[in-house]
């Protein structure tokens, strides 16, 4: 487990410090086209109780079969996780009675998971990494949903999310603060989707967290936890961890002590509230599923699956600060998402790497964020990009041009280097118009060429003239050098 944290982490009560200590339950929903047990559609937004078997309604006589695609996904996720594959697992029967769990128990997996002990390398921020064990990961079915919404004096039930496979990723308590928590859930979310076994849609509720929040005094035994259910939001998961840990100071402050218990978090007041004791493992009754065998598969099954596993984003960031000298910080933002890496990829391809990163980060990733679109849907394609980058390496365009340029690109399409002949976008870079251009400033600001002569810091502002009057075409390097010979400079 991490050791304790940072000074600068630890929260400040009116009795000392207090530090927080997180670990995470994540219920991740696997991408299959069918659930864990039946061949029913995982297929999202289906009008109610229309993606259920007979199996999922839990009819006298039905037999569970396992999906073995599910397997496949599970066993990937965890060598994605640098995690111990277990040959042999058992699915167990989890008991507890909701009217959305028709069965009246859950088939989940106890003492015997498919995956073992593994980790998690988060970045923190530029400067800081941290490492998150992940205790186990296992196979087990969703329940259904329960409609309170629908009408005043009913609740309504609805299956469609009955038995779809989840993967349940624990990890250790190693996590020291709310923005720790967020980092931890964002780059298990950019792992599970570079594999493709998740699609982190947490506003669909593939990716759910159960957030377990305790405090101690710095360095001292751990506290007693409680746990915020069903997180689905990556800033609710920070803000969670953050009021949790303050009510918890707050009552201990105070004399009183913690009960363990299962909590909601309430956005909107910014408070988590009560929901139930927690109930420790012997309460669920936990027994093998006597319907189900024990899953077993050799080395080779696991050898075969790691062989077809994508490069990971780890090793990505790597290669891209190894290969294309790029910073980490930049390399790290590319490798956010698959499509993110691979748009960079195909724009720096044969060109300026760093220049394209700057191209992709600021200009395409801003644009993208303030119009609420995905590298998916951008209007910008990777050759379109790689296109503007080409004319500013070659002179032809200058950096304020290429805005202009990019602008167009977004708003209308077209070929680049066609739109930049056709509306006369090429940079002036003959020295006889550009040596014109700065006469012409000279003349007409006889003040401001004594104040440059005296304080060298304004041949900016006369570079900006000549950029105006030439309407930003001309060189600004050999409009630099012109202004500085012209004024002895």
């Amino acid at each position: 487990m991490n050791a304790t944290a940072k000074p600068s982490k630890l929260i400040k009560g009116a009795t000392g410090d207090w530090e927080i200590v997180v670990g995470m339950e994540i219920h991740a929903q696997i991408t299959s086209k069918s659930k864990l047990f039946s061949g029913a559609s995982t297929t999202f937004g289906g009008e109610q109780n229309s993606h259920v078997s007979l199996v999922d309604a839990a009819m006298p006589g039905m037999l569970p079969v396992i999906n073995e695609e599910c397997v496949r996904q599970a066993i990937r996720t965890g060598l994605g996780l640098k995690a111990k594959i277990n040959h042999r697992s058992v699915f167990d029967r989890k008991n507890y009675f909701y009217p959305d769990l028709p069965q009246g128990y859950q088939i989940s997996q106890f003492k015997d998971p498919i995956v073992g002990e593994g980790e998690v390398i988060v970045d923190v921020s530029a400067t800081e990494q941290i490492i998150v064990g992940v205790e186990r990961l296992h196979l087990e079915q969703d329940a259904g949903k329960s409609l309170h919404d629908q009408s005043p004096t009913e609740s309504f039930v609805d299956l469609n999310r009955s038995g779809v496979a989840l993967m349940e990723i624990v990890s250790r308590p190693d996590i020291r603060s709310a923005e720790e928590a967020r980092a931890y859930v964002t780059k298990l979310r950019t792992i599970l989707r570079y594999l493709g076994t998740c699609d982190g849609n947490m506003e669909e509720g593939s990716l759910r967290a159960d957030v377990n929040v305790s405090v101690r005094r710095p360095g001292g035994p751990l506290g007693t936890r409680c746990e915020i259910k069903n997180v689905n939001s990556i800033r609710f998961i920070g803000q969670a961890v953050e009021v949790e840990a303050r009510r918890q100071i707050a009552i201990l402050e105070d004399g009183g002590k913690i009960n363990q218990e299962t909590r909601l978090f309430d956005p909107a007041r910014g408070e988590t509230r009560a929901m139930r004791s927690k109930e420790e493992a012997h309460d669920y009754r936990y027994f093998p599923d006597p319907d189900l065998l024990p899953l077993e598969f050799d080395q080779a099954y696991v050898d075969a699956l790691a062989c077809e596993l994508p490069e990971l984003p780890d090793d990505k960031r790597s290669r891209f600060i190894a290969d294309y000298g790029l910073p980490p910080y930049d390399a790290g933002v590319l490798v956010m998402e698959r499509e993110s890496a691979d748009y960079f990829e195909a724009v720096a391809n044969g060109r300026d790497a760093k220049m394209a990163a700057n191209w992709v980060i600021n200009e395409l990733f801003g644009r993208l964020n303030k119009e609420s679109k995905t590298v998916m849907t951008s209007p910008v394609s990777a050759q379109q990009l790689g296109a503007i980058v080409d004319l500013i390496s070659a002179g032809t365009i200058s950096g304020k041009l290429a805005k202009d340029l990019f602008e167009i690109v977004w708003s209308e399409g077209g070929d680049p280097n066609s739109i930049v002949e056709q509306r006369g976008m090429k940079q002036v870079t003959d020295a006889g118009a550009i040596e014109t251009a700065v006469d012409e400033i000279i003349a007409a600001n006889p003040d401001k060429v004594e104040q440059a002569k005296a304080k060298p810091t304004m041949l900016g502002w006369f570079v900006g003239q000549v950029m105006k009057q030439t309407g930003g075409k001309a060189n600004p390097q050999a409009v630099n050098d012109m202004l500085k010979q012209k004024l002895g400079i």
